[in-house]
């Protein structure tokens, strides 16, 4: 999944993915990774055990490889075992594991070659958490399909869904996250909403309940960007300070302690934040 031709277990120095240019955007999955090209093509590398590489085969890849016929995507998303595209003309296509229905061709099998989604037209964001996928469309609302165990769909159950679902309550989403079992949205007025999972408090609504509907994120505003980890998130505010919340026995909230956070936290005196692609260092002030 480094894409560099090798299968090192691990590298603890970066390397360069092996024949990729023109890249302008890029999206990790479980065990794969994509990358975007300024001419609308998208390039794949790493497990394909489910077909989420796209390009008709099974087989595993060390160095990119073409996903067949995709020339027009203006966005990516990599989920758990399968992989999300936005068209320029707003549809959705996705490819990989599909137990769950996280594909949303209205099917349970996996593919190898690209499938559409059902049902879903002027597409502006899309996110891919563990085994479920969002869409935002152009009129704020978010739509949602896959793995729905603990109410990651945001629809008020936890049925699994092979075709998009509306999530309950949401009008005016201005962008989407998806966490391994979680899901995150920035509203209009620069609030946080989550749900799904939330056992280590990565809804950051204060508590470990998990929310079949979305609920407001605690003691943080004027949000600029969301992510969701495998059992944590992040917001990035406007004022280029970073927050986390969640599970932390890695130390992945950045906050020098293994102690989970139910509500939001903010990363450290000294912290780095990208917004627009522009890196934003802070030094500590005392």
């Amino acid at each position: 999944q480094l894409g560099d031709g090798s299968t090192a277990k691990k590298r603890t120095t970066p390397v360069q993915v092996t024949g990729l240019r023109d890249i302008i955007a890029i999206a990790g999955g479980g065990y794969h990774s994509l990358a975007l090209k300024s001419d609308g093509t998208v390039w794949t590398w790493g497990n394909n055990v489910y077909g989420q590489l796209g390009d008709r085969t099974r087989t595993s890849r060390s160095t990119p490889v073409q996903v067949r016929f995709l020339d027009s995507v203006t966005a990516i998303a990599g989920g758990g075992y399968h992989s999300m595209t936005l068209e320029s003309d707003g549809t959705v296509w996705t490819w990989g594991y599909n137990k769950y229905g996280q594909l949303g061709d209205g099917t349970n099998r996996d593919s190898s070659i690209i499938t559409q989604v059902i049902g879903l037209s002027n597409v502006t964001n899309i996110s891919a958490g563990g085994l479920h996928s969002l869409a935002r469309k152009s009129d704020g609302t978010i739509w949602t399909w896959g793995y729905n165990k603990y109410g990651q769909l945001g629809v008020g159950d936890t049925t699994d869904r092979n075709v998009p679902a509306q999530a309950r309550s949401i009008r005016n989403a201005a962008a989407i996250g998806g966490g391994g079992y979680h899901s995150l949205a920035i509203k209009s007025d620069n609030t946080v909403l989550a749900w799904g999972r939330n056992s280590f408090g990565q809804l950051g609504d204060g508590s470990t309940v998990n929310r079949t509907t979305p609920v407001g994120v605690r003691g943080i505003s004027d949000v600029a960007m969301i992510a969701g980890g495998g059992n944590h998130s992040a917001a990035i505010k406007a004022n280029r300070t970073l927050w986390t919340w969640g599970r932390n026995n890695h130390g992945q909230l950045g906050v020098g302690d293994r102690d989970d956070r139910s509500i939001p936290v903010e990363v450290g005196a000294e912290r780095e934040a990208v917004i627009s692609g522009e890196v934003i260092s802070e030094e500590a002030t005392t």
